[in-house]
This record gives structure tokens, C-alpha cells and sequence, in this order.
């Protein structure tokens, strides 16, 4: 349980915000790389975890991160999350620039990480991994599944909002459990990449899906601009219309921010 009496630095906060983002992108973008496709120059794919791993992959990583610093900084790891509730009145907006500074490094670190281990890897593997996008978000040529920008357009900005309503949602103050909320919201992240896999490698998160790209080459930094354009704009969509239509009461205090922790 966190101590509701005494609140936690804005340093601390930043720091559990990037080791939250770090995780998921280290969990979910390393279970990409490294088990999705296992042996990874075997097309039979015998051991690979597949679409469905490393969907679970995400959802684990947020359900264990929130578990963890979501009691220091609410447990966002991710900018249209943040965005998304101070758009709701959940979170002061003057916070939100070092929060998503921190997640984006955070992640960062992450897909550097997963560099690290990767020089010292099988031969090939590294470059096969780099060449083949390192697991990036994409459309068209770079979409799983051959979908074009206007899919991912859509597809973000429409599972981001639903990602952000049911965490605003699960993490009312009086409304909402705050014991099962990580679970619920890690489950809600499992389904979203079931969905949205094929269509474009799922990003729902600014900072993933940089932290990816700044590795998977010229086609994915090219595409780089919808993966952080458009889940924000699902977010603000979600935290505008949370606020509008279910949560008409006025705004908690600035710093009683959301969070989804037990």
C-alpha cells in the first residue's frame, strides 16, 4: 500500500515514471525481438511466443510496473496516458513535460539495453533485428499485416481512448478499485496489441514507439510522426470526454494525481 500521507518528490516520481517505461518497453519490445520468433532464422518458428506472447508480454509489464511505482508517480509509463488525464483534470498539466520526459528515456534505455545484449548475441542477429525494423510500429510496407496509414491512423487514436478511459475508469477515486486496477489496466493492454498487431505492431505509446524506431532504421523514423501524433490525440479525446460525460464532479486537487497502483 502507498503512504497517502506523505507525497513523494518530483525527482522520485520521474525516476519510477522512467524505470516503469523502461520495463514495459524492455518486456514487451525484447519479448519481440527475442521470443517472438524462436529460433529466430527457423521460419517454423517452433519455440516462438508469437503475437499473442508478446501481447501478453505488454500487459504483464504494466500490471507488475504499476504494482511497483505506481504508488510514487501514479504508474503512467506512457505520454498520451499523461496527457490523457490531465486533459481529464486528473494530473497538473505543469507536470506533464517531465513526465514524458523521463518515460521517453526511460524507454530509451530500454531498446539500448536490448542493443547491448544483442552485440553479444548469434551471429546476424543484431542486424536481422535492426533491419527488420526492430519491432517498430508501421504501415503499409512496414505493417504486419499490409494495413496503410489510414487503418493506423485510426486504430491508434480508437484503442488509445479506450486505454485511457478504462484507466480513468478503474482508478476513480470512489469508483474504482485500486487494488485490481493494475490488473484490469494490464489486461486492457494485453487485448489492445491482440487487436492491433497486424495492424501496425500496436503503439498506444509515444515512448515505445520511439524507443524502438530510433534503432529500426530510416522507414520507421520516417513513420515515426503517426505512432506519437495520433495516440495523443486518443488520449486528450478520452480525458475531454471522461471529464464531459462521466466525470462531471469537479477535479480533485492538482496534486492528488491519478494513479494506478493499489
Amino acid at each position: 500500500m502507498s503512504d497517502t500521507t506523505t507525497e513523494p518528490k518530483m525527482a522520485t516520481k520521474l525516476v519510477a515514471e522512467a524505470l516503469g517505461t523502461l520495463l514495459l518497453v524492455f518486456g514487451g519490445v525484447g519479448t519481440a525481438l527475442f521470443a517472438s520468433a524462436f529460433p529466430y532464422d527457423d521460419p517454423a518458428n517452433p519455440l516462438g511466443v508469437g503475437f499473442v506472447g508478446v501481447a501478453l508480454a505488454f500487459g504483464l509489464t504494466v500490471v507488475v510496473g504499476a504494482y511497483a511505482w505506481g504508488p510514487v508517480s501514479g504508474g503512467h509509463f506512457n505520454p498520451a496516458i499523461t496527457l490523457g488525464l490531465a486533459a481529464s483534470g486528473r494530473f497538473p498539466w505543469k507536470d506533464t513535460i517531465g513526465y514524458i520526459i523521463a518515460q521517453v528515456i526511460g524507454g530509451v534505455v530500454a531498446t539500448t539495453l536490448i542493443v547491448l545484449i544483442g552485440t553479444f548475441g548469434p551471429e546476424g542477429w543484431l542486424s536481422s533485428a535492426q533491419n527488420g525494423g526492430f519491432a517498430s510500429n508501421g504501415f503499409g510496407e512496414s505493417s504486419p499485416g499490409g494495413f496503410g496509414l489510414g487503418a493506423a491512423i485510426v486504430a491508434e487514436i480508437l484503442l488509445t481512448a479506450i486505454f485511457v478511459m478504462i484507466i480513468l475508469g478503474v482508478t476513480h477515486p470512489t469508483r474504482g478499485n485500486a487494488l485490481l486496477a493494475p490488473l484490469a489496466i494490464g489486461l486492457t493492454l494485453t487485448l489492445i496489441h491482440l487487436i492491433s498487431i497486424p495492424i501496425d505492431n500496436t503503439s498506444v505509446n509515444p515512448a515505445r514507439s520511439i524507443a524502438a524506431a530510433i534503432y529500426g532504421g530510416a522507414e520507421p523514423l520516417a513513420q515515426l510522426w503517426v505512432f506519437i501524433v495520433f495516440p495523443i490525440v486518443g488520449g486528450l479525446i478520452a480525458g475531454l470526454l471522461h471529464r464531459a460525460l462521466l466525470e462531471k464532479t469537479p477535479a480533485p486537487p492538482a496534486e492528488e494525481t491519478a494513479r494506478v497502483e493499489p
